[in-house]
């Protein structure tokens, strides 16, 4: 009987790690590499479902999670490392007025042709240098959460939790990737449950050194980064 041995990942560039060696508690929603994302399909450059980010990020990311088992919570993280040909393909996304496929659940109230404007969606991003990281904060034990395939419904993402689809986090007032005012970190009109679950992310990320991107609720920066002027190119895998 022959033992096989899984292939060793990729090598990384110097400063960068996979968060599953940091801390395999963090739970991973890597959205670009499947469907369930505002261009519905999976996203050139994602070619496995894990998470890459800079040594700094995730060993910041892992204070983060220490400080969160006190509440009974995780962190869980949808999207870290992009590749720039990532970047490139959502340029050409929203370059093509005719693709709509997933307007319903992630920019209803966005018109297409003005993502750029609106800062949704650049052609250079911080993802790519390695220190930026979408995540969002999971109860613990975690609760189950449906697979989005092709073909299912789609629910505007800014609808009330229960009504929009069942991401398994916390209630931050709308699903990940949500292009429109509601997703905008410091948006008054919520009910104070829901803003104080982001301030409760937020204040725990800048205690460890993260800046939040202020149209989105999810989206963090370390400021300290390791390369603030680079952008990579290799693949997520």
């Amino acid at each position: 009987m022959t033992t096989q041995i899984a292939p060793r990942p990729q090598a990384l560039p110097e400063g960068f790690v996979y968060l599953q060696d940091i801390d395999a508690t963090i739970l991973q929603e890597v959205r670009y590499a499947g469907y369930h994302n505002f261009v519905g399909r999976p996203v050139p450059g994602y070619n496995a479902p894990v998470i890459i980010l800079t040594e700094a990020a995730a060993l910041a990311l892992k204070a983060v999670q220490e400080e969160l088992q006190r509440f009974q919570l995780t962190l869980k993280v949808y999207d870290a490392y992009r590749p720039q040909e990532a970047v490139d393909s959502f340029a050409s996304w929203a370059d093509d007025p005719s693709d709509q496929l997933m307007k319903i659940e992630f920019y209803p109230k966005v018109n297409k042709k003005e993502v750029f404007e609106l800062g949704y969606i650049a052609k250079k991003s911080g993802h790519t240098r390695g220190s930026t990281v979408d995540l969002t904060l999971v109860p613990l034990p975690a609760p189950p959460q449906p697979t989005w395939k092709p073909g299912d419904p789609l629910r505007d993402g800014s609808l009330p939790k229960g009504d929009r689809f069942a991401d398994n986090s916390i209630d931050m007032g709308t699903g990940f990737d949500y292009f429109g005012e509601a997703a905008h970190t410091h948006n008054p009109t919520f009910p104070p449950e829901v803003r104080a679950n982001r301030l409760l992310l937020v204040s725990l990320m800048e205690k460890h050194g993260f800046k939040n991107y202020h149209r989105e609720w999810w989206h963090f920066t370390l400021m300290n980064e390791p390369y603030p002027e680079t952008y990579f190119n290799f693949p997520v895998e």
